[in-house]
């Protein structure tokens, strides 16, 4: 999966026609700054950014858009192919999602303190359709981050001091994304479910002639024309 971290100011952020005016009033939290918001910078856990998608319902992440607490912008914090389930004779279950789901295919945001934005650009290859969505990050959920945990780690059978410093989001057809807050040896707690929009512009941002990033897979392709896809289930 490829990754990068560009930081800038936060005002390069342009939102996208398609977004509606209730995005656009929480996407203006960006830009409310406040003294109590430029100091919670003491964060010194390192956070990574993960994503899934559900069982065969593929889907390819244009970008993944960061805003810290600092009004840091980090441009393609996440990018690529999303996490997913594909099992051979229609055997996989994607309506739904797991109980204690893992942050999925991603890595750290390196740089970043504690994020209070996340916008996302992704094609759901199952569709085809291309969503974008803007999450805010809530103050309770960084609360959530910064509270260390006693956890038992089954790997090693040993108790450790863990954190919920991993950000996972699963994207789902319907530009549904929903967001956990997990850690190695932490169960997974969710802090959003988002709505996104369709982005009018079509995949790549109009720039590849309407083609999709990649085909499905046989598997998925072949799951959906039996099953269809679950809409309403996430």
């Amino acid at each position: 999966m490829a990754l990068g971290n560009e930081k800038s100011d936060v005002s390069s952020i342009k939102s996208p026609h398609s977004i509606n005016r209730c995005a656009g009033l929480l996407f203006g939290l960006v830009f409310t700054g406040s003294a109590q918001t430029h100091a919670q910078s003491s964060y010194d856990e390192t956070w990574s950014l993960g994503f899934g998608a559900p069982d065969y319902m593929e889907v390819w992440i244009e970008t993944a858009d960061v805003v810290d607490v600092r009004e840091r912008l980090f441009r393609r914090a996440g990018s690529g192919i999303a996490s997913v389930f594909t099992p051979s004779d229609n055997k996989g279950k994607p309506a739904g999602w797991p109980k204690s789901p893992g942050r999925g295919a991603g890595r750290d945001v390196t740089g970043a303190d504690l994020p209070r934005l996340i916008y996302v650009r992704w094609q759901s290859l199952a569709e085809p359709q291309t969503y974008e969505a803007y999450i805010v990050i809530s103050e309770s959920a960084r609360e959530i981050m910064r509270t260390p945990k006693k956890a038992f780690c089954r790997a090693d059978a040993k108790w450790i001091t863990d954190y919920r410093n991993d950000i996972g989001i699963g994207l789902a057809p319907g530009g549904i994304a929903k967001v956990w807050l997990g850690g190695p040896c932490l169960k997974s707690v969710e802090i959003a479910r988002v709505e996104g929009t369709i982005n009018k512009k079509g995949p790549s941002q109009g720039k590849n002639e309407g083609r999709y990033a990649l085909p499905l897979s046989p598997e998925s392709q072949a799951y959906i024309e039996k099953f269809g896809i679950p809409y309403g289930s996430w």
